[in-house]
């Protein structure tokens, strides 16, 4: 893509949780009111140093009411478990909103969801600590990690799609006919950004209130989340990183998940982060796949 990063076979990544998180993971189903699919490829800083891919993703489907819910989450380099919380984190959020809307099928607080996954954050530090109430330095300091999470609900009148933010990952609404990108949250890279900041406020902070964004995709859109290993090439979207994505996204079939996997495993100078994406179809018609 462009000028390429430095070619290199990616080395295995060491430390005690590397086991458990392979360089690449992909997903991706069809329910009668959406298609979702998401990908997480490791970066090429991580695969080089031998470092695991700290970047996480899970949605499921509540079968009662045909919701869809979805993270993404971006470990924090500096933390030393980033890994971990990434995934704990994602693993969490799915897992509550699952239960919440099975209570009530309304729409989910999205704050009490990151504020129950921040507990669990603190619950994995109190265990390292043999019991011991952690410090919130000692919790960031290993799980520290961003979050995007959301609830995707259908009705008769379309398609509504609740997202909360924490932290410096985003998401995006294309328009799949003119290949143009719509931020939903403030990003880094804009034309209007004077100066790249790097700074984050990650979990276990739990801002109040939750940034939030609801939007109501229509078939011709698709909605995209994404970390910043996606989101800081992609910029306004108008350069060679937006078009691949909106070619391949706006074809007549939604790319498989390995081809999705595929696509953002690209190489460009300077761009060496993990990369997760998960993009989501309203479908045209409530059949079954």
């Amino acid at each position: 893509m462009g000028e390429p990063g430095p070619g290199f076979e990616a080395r295995p990544p060491s430390g005690p949780s590397a086991h458990g998180v392979p360089d690449t993971e992909c997903d991706g189903w069809s329910t009668p009111r959406f298609t979702l699919r998401f990908a997480s490829v490791r970066g090429a800083k991580h695969r080089y140093y031998r470092q695991p891919r700290q970047d996480a993703a899970r949605a499921a489907v509540h079968e009662p009411t045909g919701s869809v819910v979805f993270a993404v989450a971006d470990g924090v380099s500096s933390a030393s478990h980033a890994e971990v919380g990434a995934a704990e984190v994602c693993r969490t959020v799915v897992r509550r909103m699952l239960e919440l809307l099975t209570r009530q099928p309304g729409p989910v607080d999205l704050r009490e969801v990151a504020q129950h996954a921040a507990a669990r954050l603190w619950e994995l530090a109190r265990g390292e600590a043999g019991g011991r109430e952690p410090g919130p330095g000692e919790v960031t300091g290993r799980y520290a990690t961003t979050l995007v999470l959301g609830v995707a609900y259908s009705g008769p009148a379309g398609s509504t799609v609740d997202i909360g933010r924490i932290g410096d990952s985003g998401a995006w609404l294309l328009d799949l006919a003119d290949g143009t990108y719509q931020a939903l949250f403030e990003t880094k890279t804009g034309a209007d950004v004077l100066v790249v900041s790097n700074e984050v406020r990650p979990l276990p902070q739990v801002p109040d209130p939750l940034p939030s964004a609801a939007v109501h995709p229509v078939p011709g859109q698709a909605l995209l989340i994404g970390t910043d290993g996606f989101g800081d090439p992609l910029g306004d979207g108008d350069g060679q990183v937006g078009a691949l994505f909106a070619g391949h996204l706006g074809a007549p079939e939604p790319p498989s998940p390995p081809w999705l996997a595929h696509l953002l495993d690209f190489s460009r100078a300077t761009f060496d982060d993990d990369r997760t994406l998960l993009v989501l179809w309203p479908r045209t018609a409530a059949v079954e796949p």
